[in-house]
């Protein structure tokens, strides 16, 4: 599967941000976040814009740290990728 789940699943932890509140502001089911999470379903392009832009509205330094994460990677770690 791809990084975005990873990558979600680390911001939501870092920031506190539970699966329920991220589906609550996406106006989703939580069993689709859960999926990404947990890597059993990948968001397509547009699911990710729309996370970013819930991740914005909930915390903007989780949104940025999504973002940087997602597309530029970690630097101290290897992409797995």
């Amino acid at each position: 599967m791809g990084k975005a789940g990873r990558v979600l699943k680390t911001v939501l932890n870092n920031y506190g941000i539970s699966q329920g509140k991220l589906a609550t502001e996406m106006g989703i089911g939580s069993s689709n976040v859960y999926r990404w999470v947990n890597e059993i379903r990948d968001p397509n392009s547009e699911t990710v814009v729309r996370i970013v832009e819930a991740l914005e509205s909930i915390d903007p330094n989780a949104s940025e740290e999504f973002r940087r994460l997602l597309y530029l990677g970690d630097a101290t770690e290897k992409d797995r990728s």
